[in-house]
């Protein structure tokens, strides 16, 4: 929770897209970068729709990440069974 906090942060600043723009790919990995994606989402959608952009620009800029996340967690499910420690 801190990385991302930490990502959207350093957006809000300015200091995560000089870090993005240097580093490439790999200052957008998860925690951090994603932290960032959601506070480029946020922005976004506030420039675009007002004060209503601050619910939801965060779902749409992680909704990709999130789903493909659930996704490939549902479908490891369904080839490994738990065990209860």
């Amino acid at each position: 929770m801190l990385f991302v906090c930490l990502g959207v942060l350093l957006g809000a600043v300015g200091i995560y897209e000089p870090l993005v723009e240097f580093a490439g790919r790999g200052a957008t990995v998860p925690l951090s970068g994603f932290g960032f994606s959601i506070y480029k989402g946020v922005r976004e959608a506030i420039d675009e729709n007002g004060f209503s952009g601050i619910f939801t620009g965060a779902l749409s800029a992680a909704s990709g990440g999130t789903t493909a996340a659930l996704l490939f967690g549902f479908v490891a499910s369904l080839f490994f069974k738990g065990k209860p420690k």
